[in-house]
């Protein structure tokens, strides 16, 4: 069965899955290097805008993005051809990397500011912040305001952004653009639905999450950036369809 999956959609599940494998058990420190942080974090590398689509938090997190590249990618693939296949899934991808962390600027600006009103340098936060950072965790805030502000500035530059889940938001998003009427059921509404109605559904409460703060550990704005270029590149193109079916 592995076998019928079009040659991208099957190479980027066993890609995904490798280092998976590779950065979970054989070499963890990888992880740190090739997720994917916020571009002013000490943290960040420039190839970490690529590499973060390659790696996961867990067991169910990749299973979960494996399976929905799995349902709606061959279709997609089938229908645009490799080349633009490949580039909605990567362009979708680098959408989510850059629309999550435009937010994350916004976020860092604010918290900044509120610090330094408080006359809290945030450069030691930034320091302090780097993987690997072995000196003193002390601030100088005294506040509980100020030691607030301190660890949230401390957590935007410390946590990655990880998964493929922005650039498979962008191939469902432009499933949903080429085949509106096709009926398709998540895990939270069971009922088949046309996924036309289904899929702006998902991206206001991935909007509502993300910017109330609401997300659990999910990265919903990254969601929101993945389906975005999707929805843009597969109206440009399906106009076209039929000259590359």
């Amino acid at each position: 069965m592995f076998n019928n999956i079009p040659p991208v959609t099957r190479n980027i599940i066993i890609l995904n899955v490798i280092v998976f494998i590779v950065s979970f058990f054989i070499f963890p420190q990888l992880y740190n290097s090739l997720s994917g942080y916020y571009p002013l974090s000490p943290n960040f590398k420039s190839w970490q805008i690529v590499t973060h689509m390659f790696m996961h938090g867990g067991y169910m997190h990749i299973l979960f993005n494996m399976l929905t590249l799995w349902s709606f990618g061959p279709i997609l693939e089938q229908a645009l051809g490799e080349k633009k296949y490949l580039i909605l899934y990567f362009a979708s991808g680098l959408g989510a990397f850059v629309l999550f962390n435009l937010w994350n600027f916004i976020e860092v600006q604010q918290i900044s500011s509120a610090l330094n009103a408080l006359g809290i340098d945030p450069s030691e936060i930034y320091t302090k912040a780097a993987v690997g950072y072995s000196g003193s965790l002390n601030i100088s805030a005294k506040t509980p305001e100020g030691v607030e502000l301190s660890q949230n500035l401390y957590n935007l530059l410390r946590t990655p952004m990880v998964g493929a889940s922005g650039a498979i938001f962008g191939v469902v998003a432009a499933f949903a653009t080429l085949y509106p009427d096709a009926k398709i059921a998540m895990m939270f509404i069971p009922i088949p639905m046309k996924v036309k109605y289904l899929m702006p559904v998902v991206i206001v409460v991935s909007i509502f999450l993300g910017v109330t703060g609401n997300a659990g550990g999910i990265a919903h704005l990254a969601h929101v950036g993945g389906a975005l270029v999707g929805w843009l590149l597969a109206r440009n193109w399906r106009k076209h369809l039929y000259r590359f079916n």
